[in-house]
């Protein structure tokens, strides 16, 4: 369940594992901090291209929300355990439509069996590398809401055909496709929408809908494909930690609209999983400096990494 514990010794795993309720919250506030820059700077200057810039911004920070939620789920978001989950489900997951207890019931098991047959995640990373034209096919209906909405309607069905079936509810935990929202929606649905009411009440009543659901419908479901195919897409079907996940180097535009709090480490996490993602690019910096580098799945930036998934 550790992979790293072959590489590094205990002396330096310990201090990457620390956990804070400072970081934690800093990271919270952060995230939460630029939604609400975004939405002023439309307020300030409204355009279409502040408009724009302002769907990017959420949607890589509603993108931001499921990273944080991903953190809680290892117990690495705050020290504080009852912090941990108050934050990971309420400021976190819940806004997202996201429930973090079914979360972290399937994703441990992605851990424990990644890239193999009994990885719940396979089939987000089985039918890699593709063409370019199934790639646009997919990256279209992302970003012109087609798969956001598609989505939301699922969860919907999925609530409603569950609802009072308290059995069919935590057999639903164990599917990737509902782990997210399957028991919660009824709790979940209010705060998201909530968020885009308290928007509209803002600004003007449209306001709740550009800039909270449509991003949520459009971009985060871009950034959060391409997040995906980075992570898996076409890797080695092994047990090898060093190839069968992919770290993608990232720079500052990359890291503000498609891969914000240091997922781009994804390598890194599955070596140590309980490392806060903030000290992912010291435990990087480790791996290299043990003489890893040749043999880690590292790719230079993101349009690499889609051009082995197949965008060549």
């Amino acid at each position: 369940m550790t992979p790293g514990k072959a590489y590094l010794t205990s002396d330096h795993i310990r201090p990457l594992a620390t956990r804070s309720d400072l970081a934690g919250a800093l990271l919270v506030l952060h995230c939460w901090g630029v939604i609400a820059a975004a939405i002023a700077m439309f307020a300030l200057w409204p355009n279409p291209l502040t408009a724009l810039l302002a769907v990017l911004l959420i949607g890589s920070r509603q993108l931001g929300l499921a990273i944080l939620m991903h953190d809680a789920a290892h117990n690495a978001l705050f020290k504080t355990r009852g912090l941990n989950e108050w934050a990971g489900t309420w400021a976190c997951g819940w806004p997202i439509m996201a429930d973090l207890k079914a979360y972290r019931h399937y994703h441990l098991t992605h851990h424990r069996y990644t890239q193999t047959d009994k990885d719940p995640d396979l089939k987000l990373s089985r039918n890699f590398p593709t063409s370019r034209a199934s790639l646009k096919r997919k990256f279209t209906r992302d970003l012109t809401g087609q798969t956001g909405v598609k989505q939301l309607l699922s969860q919907i069905a999925t609530f409603v055909r569950l609802a009072g079936d308290d059995d069919a509810i935590e057999a639903a935990k164990g599917d990737a496709a509902q782990a997210f929202k399957s028991n919660t929606i009824y709790t979940a649905f209010p705060v998201f929408f909530g968020i885009a009411l308290m928007i509209s009440f803002i600004g003007d009543w449209w306001w709740g809908i550009a800039f909270w659901i449509v991003p949520y419908l459009t971009w985060f479901q871009f950034v959060l494909r391409v997040r995906n195919i980075a992570e898996h897409g076409a890797t080695e079907m092994s047990e090898n930690p060093l190839r069968n996940v992919r770290t993608t180097l990232a720079g500052p535009i990359a890291r503000t609209f498609v891969a914000p709090y240091w997922v781009n480490y994804h390598l890194e996490h599955h070596m140590i999983m309980h490392v806060p993602c903030w000290r992912l690019p010291k435990l990087h910096g480790l791996l290299m400096a043990k003489g890893l580098g040749d043999k880690m799945n590292v790719a230079p930036n993101y349009k690499a990494a889609m051009a082995e998934a197949g965008w060549d």
